[in-house]
């Protein structure tokens, strides 16, 4: 058997997640169903960096599976970019050591938000970004990233499903950035995130740059390790996107 390592990117409006569900079309079982009609039957199972939830999308999202046949890394690409839906993209897929793990590996990962800010909403984006046509004190929004930077107990900014017991995670950049005349980014890159995370970090971030949260409230939410003490709500997830998934170190 061989493993190989796949990079893959996808539309996530179309899915109910990434994560395998009963009777549910989910980017998991679409790859794991074009696997076994290259494998004449043969289930093969995949296993990712970690799952997205339903309107998520992806750029970089990394998968594994292990493989009787010897194809080369293109050549297997291509086959497997033809037995999947158009809302999938197979960016490399290429031989790995037996060991690699595409979850466990993983030493850290960089989530983008998009935010359609133009006053009026615009129907293409609907998928793609979470339309926010209100005004923003962007200083205000910056001030608030020095306060989560860093190593901290992420308990407030996660659900309350969450099932890690250890809640503490690194965030080692949040950079905000107008990408053109409407669509403005905020992106993450930490160790590892929470369920949920990232969505709740960028409802807090915005609620600060409405003035609906202060910088001292901010803080309290965040030592009180409690979802409970945030009043923020979770953005959509139509905005967010996982951009990359690193296994060795990278700039923090």
């Amino acid at each position: 058997m061989t493993r190989y390592k796949a990079i893959i990117a996808y539309d996530g409006s179309g899915f109910f997640g990434y994560q395998v569900q009963p009777e549910k079309r989910t980017v998991q079982s679409e790859i794991e169903q074009a696997l076994q009609k290259m494998h004449k039957g043969e289930f093969i199972r995949v296993t990712a960096s970690g799952r997205t939830d339903a309107g998520v999308h992806a750029k970089g999202q990394v998968i594994h599976f292990d493989s009787p046949l010897e194809i080369p890394g293109d050549s297997f690409r291509m086959a497997l970019e033809t037995r999947t839906p158009r809302d999938i993209s197979f960016r490399s897929v290429k031989a790995v050591d037996s060991d690699f793990h595409a979850r466990f590996d993983t030493t850290g990962k960089e989530y983008r938000y998009l935010i359609q800010r133009g006053r009026l909403f615009d129907p293409f984006m609907r998928h793609f970004a979470w339309h926010f046509p209100y005004s923003i004190d962007l200083q205000k929004m910056e001030e608030a990233v020095t306060i989560l930077l860093g190593e901290h107990d992420f308990t407030t900014f996660c659900s309350a499903r969450t099932e890690m017991e250890n809640k503490v995670r690194t965030l080692y950049q949040i950079e905000m950035k107008q990408v053109n005349d409407e669509l403005f980014a905020i992106t993450y890159r930490g160790d590892g995130f929470l369920y949920n995370m990232v969505r709740i970090l960028t409802g807090a971030l915005m609620d600060v740059g409405q003035g609906k949260l202060s910088l001292i409230d901010l803080k309290k939410a965040l030592d009180a390790k409690n979802r409970e003490a945030l009043r923020s709500k979770t953005a959509p997830p139509e905005g967010l996107y996982l951009m990359n998934v690193f296994y060795d170190e990278f700039g923090k």
